[in-house]
């Protein structure tokens, strides 16, 4: 019997109390862990796919975890409303070391496009552009002010 229930003057009825940790979370998390292989488990967290629920972004969690990299996800931005509950899009994260290795299970998947894994290993041309023409705004005015 649980302390607070004899306190209370109740009967126990085996239920474990809401703050004791059950066994079976803790297995499922130590089943969880076990398969994480560690050198996918270096790094800041980045975007590797996104996905369209809740469900598709766990289906692709387990599908990475099955390959020992750890994912986690996250509502995309403008959908982060808790009203939507399992609904909208999601992205999911991997850390930086385990990107190259999700990229490739996810593209034996076929859940990701081999021309977007491409493009999204390297910054967009119109950034690079917008980033070069600053740059040589910036050293266009370094030269006004020196020969003024």
């Amino acid at each position: 019997m649980h302390a607070t229930h004899a306190a209370a003057g109740l009967p126990d009825d085996g239920a474990p109390e809401p703050w004791e940790e059950s066994s079976s979370s803790t297995s499922a998390q130590r089943r969880i862990a076990r398969k994480i292989d560690p050198r996918y488990a270096e790094g800041e967290p980045v975007k590797a796919i996104g996905a369209r629920n809740q469900t598709e972004a766990e289906f692709i969690q387990n599908l990475l975890l099955e390959e020992g990299i750890p994912s986690m996800q996250r509502r995309a931005r403008g959908f982060d409303v808790p009203d939507f509950l399992a609904a909208g899009p999601r992205e999911v994260l991997v850390p930086e070391s385990g990107l190259a290795a999700a990229r490739e299970v996810l593209l034996q998947s076929e859940l990701l496009d081999p021309n977007s894994a491409a493009r999204s290993a390297r910054p967009p041309s119109w950034k690079l552009l917008a980033w070069l023409l600053g740059a040589l705004l910036l050293l266009a005015l370094i030269f006004e002010l020196a020969l003024q």
